[in-house]
C-alpha cells in the first residue's frame, strides 16, 4: 500500500487538507486533484485516488467546514471557495492539473478552472449538479434519498457519518450557493475540455442535465458507466480511472 501524507494549507480563514502519495509511479501523467461534494470529505474518493495513484500522482482535498476542518465564521460562496482552493494548489507547485469534482464538487472545479485556467489540463466532473429538476432544497433530498436506496452500505456509512461531521448549519449554507450556481452557463467559457461522467443510475445528475453541459462546453464528452448510482467514483472506481486517464492525453 503507497505510503500518503497529509498537510493542511490555510488561505486567510479557511482551512483545506491535501492528501497525496508520498511518490508517483510515472512522472509523465498529469496531477489528479479530487475534489468532494457537499456534506462529505475525501474519505470518498479513498478507491478512486487508490487506483489512479497507481499511474498518476494524486491529490485528495478536503474543504474547509468538511471532513473535520474547522468551518469557516462567514458564508464562502463558489467563487470565494475556488479562489482559494487554487491558493491552496499553488503552494504544491503542481503545475497544470486534472480537477475531479464530484456533485457539489463540479462546480468548485469549473468555477476554479474558469479563474485560473493556466491551472488545469482538464476538468471532470462526475454527477454533477444542480440538475435543472433539482434546483430546490426539497427536490435535492428527494433525488438524494432516492440515490441513498442505490448506494451500497460501505458509500452511505462513509457519505452519512460525513454529513453528520459537517453539521446541517454548514450544509445548508453551501446547499443555498449549490442550487443557484448556473453551471450549464460556467462550462461555456471552459478553455480546456470537459469530460462528463456520470453513473447510469445516478437520480441526482440526469442523462438530459448531463448532455446539455457536454453540448454547452466547447469541448466535452460524456460518460455513463453502467448501472451505477450517484458515487460512481465508490462504487466503479476502476471505470471511473479509466475513463478520467483516456482524456488526459
Amino acid at each position: 500500500m503507497r505510503r500518503r501524507h497529509a498537510h493542511r494549507v490555510d488561505i486567510g480563514d479557511l482551512a483545506f487538507r491535501l492528501t497525496a502519495d508520498a511518490s508517483a509511479p510515472d512522472p509523465t501523467h498529469p496531477t489528479v486533484v479530487l475534489v468532494h461534494g457537499i456534506g462529505v470529505s475525501r474519505r470518498y474518493f479513498a478507491r478512486l485516488h487508490g487506483v489512479l495513484a497507481t499511474q498518476a500522482r494524486v491529490i485528495s482535498v478536503d474543504l474547509p467546514g468538511f471532513g473535520g476542518l474547522p468551518k469557516p465564521a462567514r458564508d464562502v460562496d463558489i467563487e470565494t471557495m475556488a479562489r482559494a482552493l487554487g491558493e491552496a494548489l499553488d503552494s504544491l507547485g503542481t503545475g497544470p492539473v486534472v480537477l475531479v469534482g464530484h456533485s457539489m464538487g463540479s462546480q468548485w472545479v469549473v468555477e476554479l478552472a474558469l479563474q485560473r485556467p493556466e491551472l488545469v489540463s482538464l476538468v471532470v466532473t462526475i454527477g454533477p449538479v444542480a440538475d435543472h429538476q433539482h434546483r430546490s432544497p426539497t427536490a435535492q433530498a428527494r433525488a438524494l434519498l432516492v440515490d441513498s436506496l442505490r448506494e451500497p452500505p460501505s458509500g452511505n456509512v462513509v457519505i452519512l457519518s460525513d454529513y453528520l461531521r459537517a453539521g446541517p448549519a454548514w450544509y445548508l449554507v453551501q446547499l443555498r450557493h449549490m442550487i443557484a450556481y448556473p453551471l450549464e452557463r460556467a462550462v461555456e467559457r471552459l478553455e480546456m475540455p470537459l469530460l462528463v461522467l456520470r453513473g447510469e443510475r445516478d437520480p441526482i445528475a440526469g442523462l438530459r442535465w448531463s448532455r446539455e453541459l457536454r453540448d454547452r462546453a466547447p469541448r466535452a464528452r460524456l460518460v455513463h458507466v453502467p448501472g451505477h448510482p450517484h458515487a460512481v467514483q465508490h462504487t466503479a472506481p476502476r471505470a471511473v480511472a479509466s475513463a478520467i486517464l483516456a482524456h488526459t492525453g
